[in-house]
This record gives structure tokens, sequence and C-alpha cells, in this order.
């Protein structure tokens, strides 16, 4: 198993994290620390919701690893609307409090990106056609095809993805951050076996969805 050689805090909170401990600073300096004692615990709780801790990545090379921290809502099969094949859907919604960090679901290249801009719509009624949302297409090495879609709740506006076509990614690779809660999709081929359950609670980067079936073991029922 690997671990993701993250930060303890992410990066894109780093600002957020420092105004907050200026300003409590600045009035517990110059007035009073009973005064900045609430500005203290809004310091420690942007900390808190920027924390961006390892995960160990599961050592399992047909593992499909969750992309991210929160409750699974949602394991269906459907057509899957990029790669217009038919398709599992597993989707997990965070929360405001969930960690924000997004991590690839396998191994592979990269072969394509979809960025659509959305409306301000609630994070339940959203779909791809509504949200804002990022795709990335993910062919692993024996040439299985996942797609990973980041959805944006009602109070982020911000997708951020750091991969581009044509680039490798790791399982379990740290690849984008979605602010205050956000839903995540992940199209995998019809065959592939899912392993939570409704309203599970999962863990992102360390905790697996689902397992690619070669033709193979499905012929053969394993």
């Amino acid at each position: 198993m690997a671990v993701g050689r993250h930060p303890l805090v992410a990066h894109e909170g780093r600002w957020h994290i420092a105004l907050a401990v200026a300003v409590a600073g600045a009035v517990h300096y110059y007035f009073d620390w009973m005064w900045a004692l609430p500005l203290w615990g809004v310091a420690m709780l942007v900390t808190l919701l920027f924390r961006d801790p390892p995960r160990t990545i599961p050592a399992d090379p047909l593992g499909i690893v969750c992309p991210a921290d929160g409750r699974v809502v949602a394991i269906e099969e459907t057509r899957d609307p990029y790669l217009d094949r038919p398709a599992k859907c597993v989707t997990v919604v965070t929360s405001v409090f969930s960690v924000y960090t997004h991590r690839s679901p396998v191994e592979g290249k990269i072969m394509e990106a979809w960025y659509k801009r959305g409306g301000l719509l609630p994070r339940w009624g959203r779909t791809e056609s509504e949200a804002d949302c990022n795709a990335l297409w993910i062919q692993t090495d024996e040439g299985d095809d996942v797609v990973t879609v980041q959805l944006a709740g009602p109070l982020a506006r911000r997708i951020l993805c750091y991969k581009q076509p044509g680039e490798r990614i790791g399982q379990g690779e740290r690849y984008g951050y979605l602010r205050f809660g956000s839903r995540v999709d992940v199209y995998m081929p019809i065959t592939s076996r899912v392993t939570v359950t409704l309203g599970e609670k999962v863990n992102g980067g360390s905790d697996l969805i689902a397992f690619l079936v070669r033709s193979s073991q499905a012929a053969g029922g394993g």
C-alpha cells in the first residue's frame, strides 16, 4: 500500500487560514484575549475545514478508489453521458465539513477532460447538465475506461482540477479540489463489481468503491 504524500493542511486553504489567524492575532494584540477568543475559534474551524490528511492507497490494480470523502447516495446502471456507453455509476456527496480533496479512482492516462459552467442550484437537484462540473476520462493500461466527475455544491463556485489530457495519473493521486461541499460521480464499465452500499460513509483515496472485472473473469463468474 502507498501513502498519499499530501500536507496535513491543503495548500488551497492557506490564504483563508492566514487571514483568519491574522485577524485573530491583531485583535488579541491590540485589544484583549477575551475579544479575540471567538476569532481564534474561527481560525481553528477554518484550519479544520482545509485539512488534508494523508491516505493509504490500496495496492489493488483492479480496485476503483473512492475519489472523495462523503456518503454514497446513488448506485445505478445508467448511460455514461461522456463516453456514450452503458455504465455503472456511484455517486458520493461531500458535506461542508468533509475533506475537500479529490483523488483519482484508477491509474492510467487522461484521455479527455470536459468542463461546463452551470447555474446556482441546490446540490441535490443538480445534474451534469445543470451544475458546474468537470469530468476526466481516465483509461487504464489494460484499456478500462473510468470517468470521474466533479460537481459543485450550492456553496462551491470554483472547481479546481490539476490534470490535463495526455498526462498520466496514479491511483489515489490528488488531482482536484472543491471547497464547501460537492458531489462526485464515477462512471465505470458495466461489468464492474460495486462493493459499497447506499448510505455508506467513504474516505477518498483509501476506500474502494468497486472492482474492474476482466472479460475472462466475467465469463467464468469470478
